[in-house]
């Protein structure tokens, strides 16, 4: 998936938790932002599909890097990095409630 957003679009979407991105077959595909981690340097989002869709599970976490300075989500292709990544957000925070019924 690529991502098409603007910075001040990225900053629109995210107050609402709610985020667009377009993927390979120029198909809006909704996230929801569950929440951004830093690891070894990088900031990472951590995504949920927003909507149904038949390549992401509904409980599937989908990783981009945020790169900061362009204001875009960037796919990580390293799969032993995307479980570094979730292995790490997992246990920062385990235990935490990281949201409510509400906000799903």
């Amino acid at each position: 998936m690529s991502d098409e957003k603007t910075g001040e679009e990225l900053a629109e979407e995210q107050d609402d938790g709610i985020i667009e991105l377009i993927d390979e077959d120029e198909n809006v595909v909704k996230f929801r932002l569950l929440d951004v981690t830093e690891y070894k340097g990088g900031k990472y989002a951590l995504l949920l599909a927003a909507e149904p869709n038949e390549e992401i599970a509904e409980d599937e976490v989908v990783i981009f890097r945020l790169n900061e300075d362009e204001e875009t989500l960037e796919p990580v292709e390293d799969d032993d990095l995307l479980r570094e990544i979730f292995d790490f957000y997992q246990e920062e925070t385990e235990g935490e409630d990281v949201y409510s019924d509400d906000e799903r």
